[in-house]
C-alpha cells in the first residue's frame, strides 16, 4: 500500500505530533511497511481457524488459568503528584488537546 505525505501528515495531526521532514519520510516508509505486511497477512486462508477472544494459556480443551481480578492500591499517587507540573491533589492538570 502506498502511503502519501498527506497520509503521514494526517496521522501526525491525529496524534498531535509535530514531525520534521526527515521524520515524515521515515514514518511514511515504516507505515507503508506495516500496512504491506498486513495486506500479506490478509492473503492467508483462515477459514478453518476459529476466532479467539484471547490467547489460551493451557491445553486447548481446558479453560485457561487466569488470576483473580482484584482491585488494589497502587500506592504511587503521592509520587506522581510530587513530580507533576500542575498538581491539585488528588489530580493534576495536563495540556488541553481536544479543542484544536
Amino acid at each position: 500500500m502506498k502511503i502519501t505525505r498527506e497520509d503521514v501528515l494526517r496521522v501526525a495531526e491525529l496524534a498531535n505530533l509535530e514531525l520534521t521532514e526527515a521524520e515524515r519520510e521515515t514514518y511514511g516508509h515504516q507505515l507503508e511497511s506495516i500496512l504491506s505486511y498486513c495486506e500479506k497477512l490478509n492473503e492467508l486462508d483462515t477459514s478453518g481457524v476459529e476466532p479467539m477472544a484471547q490467547v489460551l494459556t493451557g491445553s486447548q480443551t481446558e479453560a485457561p488459568e487466569l488470576r483473580e481480578d482484584v482491585a488494589r492500591d497502587a500506592a504511587i499517587i503521592e509520587d506522581v503528584l510530587r513530580i507533576a507540573p500542575d498538581p491539585s491533589p488528588p489530580y493534576f492538570r495536563v495540556p488541553k488537546v481536544i479543542d484544536r
